[in-house]
């Protein structure tokens, strides 16, 4: 059984909720169903389940008055087993968006509060509805604000990847050691997280992928599987997207690796399609990013604080949220040269740059990017810390840090980082350190 860190999260909303629903987002197939399933069976003497795709039948419990009493009547009658016992109750309501007045009925059930409630949908989903709401087409939804805490979750980060692999917490916990002393680290204990590492890379997170690497020892099996969660995409992109959008969807996901295979990863519509624009394919990209299959990543005009103030809307990369999946998009036998280390040229500059995005980024880091137009600068990510802004570069191998070294001397950051494919260094306000350490950065 995967060990998960969202089950913490889970434990803290129950311990510090007042009046509140938790709403729990994200793409599908990651796992949301089982851990809050876990935690409900584990913290409380009774557990409610209902699921709206499953049991299309559920959604009449939310026909008719949406006050707290009306709902758990009608939620017994076509229940008859159910046990309310008040304070030790969670009701766990799953594929929300197929309902949207469940959605609205959140608030009367936080404000009832004898019960706990956690609602989970796909973020495809859940924005699909929120589109209709505002295009009127759906009026009688209400988002509940102030009455839901919304989380969204991933899938399974490298750390967690780590313990499904047996590596244990503590064992974690003296790596960052090395980390937080600017050590290097032997070159033994290298060696063993760089080979996780790599297979990192062709697994990911996704917990069904990772369940048959974990069984199978095949990387055969695991991009099979990957194909599986594809197919199940492109099902949903069928089912969800509109008919003149679906065609667009899917060149705009399919175009990810020649997106990451040049050497500057500025997202441009002319690699979707030769004469491609933004106004052909805007659509389609926030339909991916709201599926919850893609983040974008923004540039700013001035590395300062706050980097929302300078971000460039119209210069953004795009990256998988999932590393497994991106690197299954470039074919089976990249990802075997991935695991053997054999893979040269622009791709893999693109693919470690997706890497170090799915280990920060999971981690809840708001990215951006810094390049400016007139000279050759670029830095991978930067972000926000104690009033700073702290850059990190990227090398997929050992390299000069020209760029690195401009920004350090024209900003003046209280540090910088360099991830590479070798061992820790320290260089005044530059700090090297392997692409596995990445799970540290941020903390």
């Amino acid at each position: 059984m995967l060990r998960r860190k969202f089950y913490k999260t889970l434990i803290e909303w129950r311990n510090t909720k007042e009046k509140e629903c938790l709403f729990v987002t994200g793409a599908r197939q990651i796992g949301k169903t089982f851990i809050i399933e876990q935690f409900g069976r584990n913290n409380y003497k009774s557990y409610i389940y209902l699921n709206f795709l499953r049991n299309p039948e559920q959604t009449k419990i939310f026909d008719g008055a949406l006050e707290a009493n009306d709902i758990y009547k009608r939620l017994s009658l076509l229940l008859p087993d159910v046990n309310f016992i008040s304070g030790s109750t969670l009701i766990f309501i799953d594929e929300i968006q197929v309902c949207p007045k469940a959605r609205t009925a959140l608030k009367f059930l936080a404000l009832d509060n004898r019960f706990d409630v956690i609602a989970s949908g796909s973020l495809l989903g859940v924005n699909y509805n929120r589109m209709q709401a505002e295009e009127e087409i759906m009026k009688e939804i209400s988002i509940p604000v102030g009455y839901e805490r919304e989380i969204e979750m991933y899938s399974l980060d490298f750390e967690e990847f780590l313990w499904a692999n047996g590596i244990s917490e503590e064992a974690v916990h003296s790596l960052e050691s090395y980390f937080e002393r600017h050590e290097k680290i032997p070159e033994e204990i290298v060696s063993r997280y760089q080979k996780l590492l790599h297979e990192y890379l062709v697994v990911g997170g996704m917990p069904e992928v990772v369940n048959t690497f974990l069984a199978t020892s095949n990387f055969q099996a695991v991009h099979a599987e990957q194909q599986k969660i594809f197919r199940a995409y492109e099902d949903d992109i069928q089912l969800y997207a509109k008919n003149t959008e679906k065609p667009k969807i899917l060149a705009c996901y399919r175009s990810i690796p020649r997106q990451l295979a040049k050497e500057y990863t500025k997202f441009q519509y002319k690699t979707v399609e030769k004469n491609g624009s933004a106004k052909k394919y805007d659509n389609a990209l926030a339909w991916l990013e709201n599926a919850g299959l893609i983040k974008l990543v923004y540039n700013v005009s001035l590395p300062e604080m706050p980097l929302k103030a300078y971000e460039q809307p119209e210069s953004f990369k795009v990256y998988v949220t999932d590393i497994g999946l991106a690197t299954a998009l470039f074919g089976y036998e990249t990802q075997v040269a991935l695991v053997n280390k054999t893979l040269t040229g622009h791709a893999k500059g693109g693919i470690y740059e997706n890497l170090i995005f799915d280990m920060l980024s999971k981690q809840g880091m708001p990215l951006n990017y810094f390049k400016r137009p007139d000279n050759i600068q670029k830095i991978e990510f930067i972000y926000e810390k104690a009033g700073a802004v702290i850059p990190v570069e990227v090398k997929s191998k050992r390299g000069d840090t020209v760029s690195l070294n401009s920004f350090i001397n024209e900003y003046h950051p209280p540090y910088a980082y360099k991830l590479i494919d070798g061992n820790e260094g320290f260089d005044g306000l530059k700090i090297t350190v392997p692409h596995f350490m990445a799970m540290f950065v941020g903390k």
